[in-house]
């Protein structure tokens, strides 16, 4: 990997900014997902959730980008038990899915691409499944053990 994460600055489900620059302090985990709304990505959500409460991703900051607005964001989060950001790429559609090669012009939203970043914003580890498979937590709790190594 080795390679600079691209720039990008998005809103959450809370209409706060969030930025690759905020994130520069410590690891994370920028996951691309579908949609919301859809049984694959709500399953990977909860688990992914459920993997951050429980300390399984090592206090990784875990955010979660997709083209879906900020609203449905707001509402996927509460309805899923969500604590860490869901970050709205809806305009321009998937601009920021897009420069990280993680976006289906077919479809129209984002793949199922996923970033582990170490501070400063260098690419550790990618992560990809297809449209219909969710991507194991498992395999992000190892990345990340290696991290410490």
């Amino acid at each position: 990997m080795g390679a600079q994460a691209p720039d990008f600055e998005l809103f959450n489900q809370y209409g706060e900014a969030v930025s690759l620059a905020s994130l520069a302090d410590a690891p994370a985990l920028l996951v691309f997902f579908p949609l919301a709304f859809t049984p694959v990505c709500e399953g990977e959500l909860a688990a992914l959730a459920q993997a951050s409460r429980e300390g399984a991703l090592g206090g990784v900051r875990v955010v979660g980008l997709s083209v879906d607005h900020r609203y449905a964001l707001r509402d996927a989060a509460d309805r899923l038990g969500v604590d860490f950001d869901l970050l709205s790429d809806f305009w321009p559609h998937g601009e920021v899915a897009q420069a990280y090669a993680a976006f289906d012009p077919v479809r129209g939203h984002a793949t199922r691409r996923s970033f582990l970043l170490l501070p400063g914003g260098e690419i550790a580890a990618v992560f990809e499944a297809d449209h219909e498979r969710a991507r194991p937590v498992a395999d992000y709790a190892a990345a990340i053990e290696r991290l410490g190594e």
